[in-house]
């Protein structure tokens, strides 16, 4: 068996086709059948089950496919390490990162990156924190960008910051005056508000339900979306109210702004991570970047 042989197996199962198989691999189909075939003489076994209309894999194919992922992905990590060794300078991370957090701390921290280390390629994944966990878990990431608690078990975490949870209400609302000189606004106020949150697979809706719920209460929730900014326009358009982590609280010039009010103590917070594979090598360049990234969440969170 050769190594190309497993990763043309791969594409096949992957696009569940030939043809397809062949053009992500730059390749003729003639030559990648011949491969095929050639791996399953050796084999002794069919790994497909091919007819005019669908390529499938056989219950032989599904093992092998098992198999031959873990082993290319363990080629995959020996070259990174061995190219670690040497050339200090160089290489490729693949950053996973939550659509709405990357966006407000991804910006301060890749160009910081960039300047440091101008040999490295950074390749962004964005998605949801279910999704992301499973790409991370798979070897489709490299490294994470996640806050606590994680629900995938093969994943390890390193925790790069601590984040305050504020409470969004809507301009002249009777929490608006609230601050944390008079001890905020307890969780089990908002019992009656409603709540405009996020939608289902976002990391941040199932901890806004989480807060209500050890709060004795389920939320009562009026409007859910995508996009935090559009939450956060509906709460200042009065709404409704909702809960917004502190680096993601709207900046001043925006023209629907909701009042940020402080929660009472214990002050609710999320944890930010960069989470990856357990067992997984990490790259000099990877180690860099966690580094990198904790450096200039600290110094945000000094400015702010």
């Amino acid at each position: 068996m050769e190594l190309r042989q497993f990763q043309y197996t791969l594409q096949i199962a992957e696009e569940r086709n030939f043809s397809r198989a062949a053009e992500k691999l730059h390749i003729a189909q003639p030559s990648l059948s011949q491969q095929l075939s050639k791996l399953e003489q050796e084999l002794g076994v069919m790994l497909f089950q091919r007819n005019t209309s669908s390529v499938e894999l056989t219950h032989a194919g599904e093992s092998f496919i098992v198999h031959a992922r873990k082993i290319m992905d363990a080629v995959e990590q020996l070259r990174q390490e061995m190219d670690d060794i040497s050339k200090l300078r160089s290489g490729r991370v693949i950053v996973g990162s939550m659509p709405i957090t990357g966006s407000h701390l991804l910006p301060y921290v890749l160009p910081v990156f960039k300047e440091t280390h101008p040999g490295i390629q950074i390749t962004l994944l964005e998605d949801t924190s279910l999704n992301l966990e499973k790409l991370t878990a798979s070897g489709g990431t490299d490294l994470s960008l996640l806050s606590l608690p994680l629900q995938e078990p093969s994943l390890t975490y390193v925790p790069i910051g601590e984040e305050q949870i504020l409470l969004a209400v809507p301009p002249g609302h009777p929490l608006a005056s609230r601050t944390s000189t008079s001890g905020g606004v307890r969780m089990e106020e908002l019992q009656e508000e409603p709540f405009i949150v996020l939608k289902k697979g976002q990391g941040f809706r199932k901890l806004t339900v989480g807060l209500c719920q050890e709060a004795g209460f389920e939320p009562k929730i009026v409007f859910e979306s995508n996009n935090i900014e559009t939450v956060q326009s509906l709460v200042a358009a009065g709404m409704g109210i909702t809960l917004v982590p502190r680096f993601i609280a709207r900046a001043k010039r925006s023209e629907l702004i909701p009042v940020y009010v402080p929660l009472a103590e214990p002050v609710p917070s999320r944890t930010l991570v960069i989470a990856y594979r357990k067992g997984r090598y990490l790259s000099k360049a990877a180690e860099a970047f966690i580094d990198t990234f904790k450096e200039t969440l600290t110094s945000r969170m000094g400015q702010d």
